[in-house]
């Protein structure tokens, strides 16, 4: 009777350390998304341009298809490639950052580049490219995997920053966390964002009071200029995030005198502004960072599209071709 007891007092100890772990888990969790926010509202500001133009019945699917692509970025590949690096490799993640970084500003600087210089729309287009809705799909749900990759290596990156230094297992739980709660929140708030205009119209037809009725035609009038504003501060977020992550990983290598021209620059314009000095600041520091990710996205253009875009489509071409034989 006594071992049995013994064998009790044991079990609740144990389930004690594993709550106090759990605790632990998710009290860092959430002081480690809370950094990430910036990057978490660029993610979901930059998502739902990759949503809008389909068919109403596609829009939840195609969330969820993104969605699951983040979750396996964040958990199959950044998760314990994070980790790794952290513990053996630590000083490769600040240019892999910057990679990414500069992939963001390339992407774009290529949307604003193509609205001014192209201006083509779907009619423009040849028939058979207009009309495959499946290989568009398929290309926007790829394009928005890839930008989610750059944004969350970002947010995983900021989160194990803050994480205490701890055992691998428990750094890995925590991300964990935060992988999958930033994830809930990002798609679920795109999914709530590209609906509504559903809603709307829902509410418009079958609301009981004509109060419900006035306001689903509202929503379902101001939805697409909503959406477009929100296309806007995609392509600005990409800019912004972009350039600042360059900036500061200049800044981790040594290059400082961009980091500090930008924040003097932005401190002076704020300077005496009283309750808003802040916020100014701020304002001021993400703009100049976009401007820079913009020169630096134009830049790019001609090198990516001109020679590396080439070079990679003949290796791709040339490993088919073998594979083939």
């Amino acid at each position: 009777m006594s071992g049995l007891l013994a064998l009790l007092d044991d079990v609740a100890a144990i389930a004690k350390v594993a709550a106090a772990s759990v605790d632990d888990v998710i009290g860092q969790a959430a002081k480690a998304g809370s950094k990430a926010a910036g990057a978490v509202i660029d993610d979901a500001a930059v998502t739902p341009k990759y949503v809008t133009g389909f068919k109403p019945a596609r829009e939840l699917p195609i969330v969820m298809r993104i969605a699951t692509g983040s979750l396996k970025n964040k958990l199959i590949f950044l998760l314990p490639v994070g980790l790794a690096l952290n513990e053996f490799a630590p000083w490769t993640i600040t240019p892999l950052l910057m990679l990414g970084g500069a992939y963001l500003c390339f992407e774009g600087a290529e949307k604003i580049h193509h609205l001014f210089a192209h201006k083509e729309s779907h009619a423009d287009l040849p028939l058979e490219e207009a009309v495959d809705a499946v290989h568009l799909e398929e290309q926007k749900v790829s394009g928005a995997i890839k930008t989610d990759f750059i944004l969350s290596a970002e947010i995983m990156t900021i989160a194990l920053s803050e994480i205490p230094e701890s055992n691998i297992w428990m750094e890995a739980a925590t991300l964990a966390v935060v992988a999958i709660g930033i994830t809930v929140m990002v798609y679920g708030s795109v999914a709530l964002i590209v609906k509504a205009d559903d809603v709307g119209l829902m509410m418009s037809n079958k609301g009981r009071l004509s109060i419900v009725r006035a306001l689903g035609r509202g929503i379902v009038k101001a939805m697409p200029g909503f959406l477009k504003i929100l296309m806007a501060v995609g392509t600005a977020a990409m800019l912004w995030v972009g350039g600042s992550i360059v900036i500061h990983g200049l800044k981790e290598l040594g290059v400082k005198w961009l980091y500090g021209t930008i924040h003097d620059v932005a401190h002076g314009v704020a300077h005496g502004i009283g309750q808003l000095e802040g916020f100014v600041a701020w304002a001021m520091t993400a703009t100049l960072d976009g401007i820079f990710g913009l020169i630096l996205g134009l830049i790019l253009i001609p090198i990516v599209t001109k020679l590396i875009l080439p070079v990679w489509n003949s290796f791709r071409k040339d490993t088919g071709e073998v594979g083939g034989q």
